[in-house]
């Protein structure tokens, strides 16, 4: 199937076929005609699988033609967990407003950097994607009203609950006018989306594309097994003797992420941390400088396991495992990702061996592994 057989308009499909999407993946083909006729969407879809554009798309034909009065009153609203997706996401729509032939202001608003220019830039906005505690700091400084939105978005509403922003969402959804269009994308479909799914959908249509559907498959995983004494240098020796140009990888804190990318750097590998202690700018400037190939790897906490699209990345690598299984898949989700090969390796110590059958079981996947104990690895 066509983009165009979707209803989308010839502009959309021009910039489409300018940015090489040949053909809609499948959470495209079944949720943008349902959201260009208006009706209330529940999307399950893991990350990686074309979920932005999925709404991204039809929400720009909607607005398609429609005169925005210069005013403080967006007509779409995007709530996400994390200010990395806000900015992603705003993106995604920046790519396909271009060569309209009106306006479509796009706006990313979230916390950790001065809201004073935030409020000032807010006139004229047709698009909010914020993170909740900011929009509300927002709201409660007069500087955006909600009274107008016409179509609400929840991208990753599964996270937005598990992190409780409920409290905020639910004082945001008060401030909504009653009649608009509602769409909620998620990796997962929990009994919390599910109480959330009741009170904000009407005769919803559900778009559901199933993990076998996904990409999984195309992700080479490797395990190797590990003492915790020999896992810094036998990252090093991977890094090298793969000859790995962009990685990325995990930890399970902030303190360990600036650790491992401390020890990186003092052995000739580029490497940068980013995780939630990092102020905004710094969190940005390292994300940029290691998509466009500046930084050799990136070092994060599970601050970055969702929603963060780093196109073609080749390798990721669990040095520490997380928590859960679905936390698991998020990460290794970072590559192989649409019709993208790639790679995810997993470090595991004699005290992972237990949890780790736990997340194979969970993926119904049997992980290679590999004894790195008896690698000679060099000096690395």
């Amino acid at each position: 199937m066509s983009f165009e057989a979707l209803g989308l308009p010839p502009s959309l499909v021009t910039i489409l076929e300018r940015e090489k999407y040949d053909k809609p993946y499948p959470i495209q083909e079944q949720a943008i005609p349902e959201i260009l006729n208006g009706k209330d969407v529940l999307g399950i879809a893991q990350t990686g699988s074309g979920k932005t554009a999925s709404y991204v798309l039809p929400v720009i034909a909607r607005l398609k033609g429609l005169d925005k009065p210069k005013d403080r009153k967006p007509d779409v609203l995007v709530l996400v967990p994390t200010r990395e997706l806000a900015e992603q996401v705003k993106d995604v729509f920046n790519l396909f407003e271009r060569g309209f032939e009106h306006d479509v202001k796009t706006m990313a608003i979230y916390g950790g950097v001065s809201i004073n220019p935030q409020m000032k830039s807010l006139f004229g906005v047709s698009i909010i994607v914020a993170t909740p505690g900011r929009l509300l700091d927002l709201v409660d400084s007069n500087a955006v009203h909600l009274d107008k939105v016409q179509i609400l978005i929840l991208d990753e509403a599964d996270k937005l609950l598990n992190m409780g922003f409920k409290d905020e969402m639910n004082r945001i959804f008060d401030m909504l006018p009653k009649k608009r269009q509602n769409l909620l994308f998620s990796a997962t479909l929990s009994e919390k989306l599910d109480g959330l799914n009741t009170v904000l959908l009407q005769n919803p249509i559900t778009v559901k594309v199933n993990t076998e559907e996904w990409n999984i498959e195309q992700i080479n995983q490797i395990s190797y097994s590990i003492d915790e004494d020999k896992k810094g240098p036998f990252l090093r020796y991977l890094i090298k003797s793969k000859e790995m140009q962009q990685v990325l990888v995990f930890t399970a804190s902030t303190y360990k992420a600036d650790n491992v990318a401390d020890k990186l750097r003092k052995n000739g590998i580029d490497a940068r941390a980013i995780h939630g202690k990092k102020n905004q700018n710094s969190r940005n400037q390292a994300l940029k400088d290691f998509k466009e190939g500046r930084i050799r790897v990136l070092v994060a906490t599970d601050l970055l396991a969702r929603g963060i699209d780093i196109e073609f990345l080749p390798h990721v690598i669990n040095y520490e495992l997380p928590r859960s299984p679905k936390d698991y898949v998020h990460r290794i989700g970072r590559t192989g990702r649409a019709e993208a090969s790639g790679e995810a390796i997993s470090l595991i110590t004699p005290e992972d061996e237990h949890h780790f059958k736990i997340i194979q079981k969970k993926m119904k996947i049997k992980v290679d592994r590999i004894d790195g104990n008896d690698i000679e690895i060099g000096k690395s």
